[in-house]
């Protein structure tokens, strides 16, 4: 999408869900500090239009494409959409996710399936395919967005719990499986943030909770790491909540 001519770039870096929210802040962000930047979500009509902002203010370094990480085929032309365009991937950004909040008896399997594939297996997919893409340039960093609610259960949450609890899990095997490839796994744990997850609606009203931007610096600075640390957990929450 947009021109050929790409300028200097720092990396590249693919981020799913990036179209809203936390991941439009990170795509933003990783712009910013001069990266390529593919990014994905399943809406056809926010990709195109988030796109074409992007490509306008950053020509030659935005790639757009229409993704649900839960099916294979979409995940595999993603990671070969952005290698083609830029010429390889740098860094994946698991962003990626949903939540529905029911008890467990209400829950449908359709519903309880929607929550598990996109928040655990979607990851899998994505860092299934990037992992080689990653190791072809000589490593990379691969970061996950989890939750809080990944060490702290509460009611009508049992199939978010399940997939964040799950994700943590994961991004640290990961994390022990493809270091000796210079390959970094990372996950960040947000507690409230003001954005549109669930159907929410960003507020000013709710000022007190985190900003996308509190999470995309996260990335940045995971990023500007020395190669010899690795930031492997990060939790952040709102400073202060309203008094209970």
């Amino acid at each position: 999408m947009g021109g050929s001519k790409e300028g200097k770039r720092k990396g590249v870096a693919v981020v799913t869900g990036g179209t809203k929210g936390i991941g439009l802040a990170i795509a933003e962000a990783l712009l910013g500090r001069g990266y390529a930047v593919a990014i994905s979500a399943r809406n056809a009509g926010d990709v195109e239009a988030v796109g074409r902002r992007l490509e306008k203010k950053h020509a030659g370094r935005v790639h757009a494409t229409v993704c649900d990480v839960r099916r294979e085929d979409q995940v595999e032309a993603l990671m070969a959409g952005a290698e083609d365009r830029f010429g390889g991937i740098d860094v994946l950004v698991n962003n990626a996710g949903v939540g529905i909040f029911k008890f467990l008896e209400q829950m449908t399997l359709e519903e309880w399936n929607a929550v598990l594939e996109t928040n655990v297996t979607g990851v899998f997919l994505c860092s299934r395919a990037a992992i080689p893409r990653l190791r072809a340039r000589g490593g990379g960093y691969i970061i996950n967005i989890s939750s809080l609610a990944g060490t702290n259960a509460f009611p009508q949450a049992t199939a978010y719990n399940a997939s964040k609890f799950g994700l943590n899990g994961m991004s640290e095997a990961l994390m022990q499986e493809v270091r000796h490839d210079g390959i970094r796994v990372s996950y960040i744990m947000p507690g409230s943030v003001n954005t549109y997850f669930n159907k929410a609606t960003p507020d000013e009203a709710l000022a007190w909770k985190l900003q996308p931007e509190d999470i995309a610096r996260v990335v940045t600075d995971m990023l500007d790491h020395d190669p010899r640390s690795l930031p492997s957990r990060v939790e952040i929450r709102p400073s202060m909540p309203p008094r209970k």
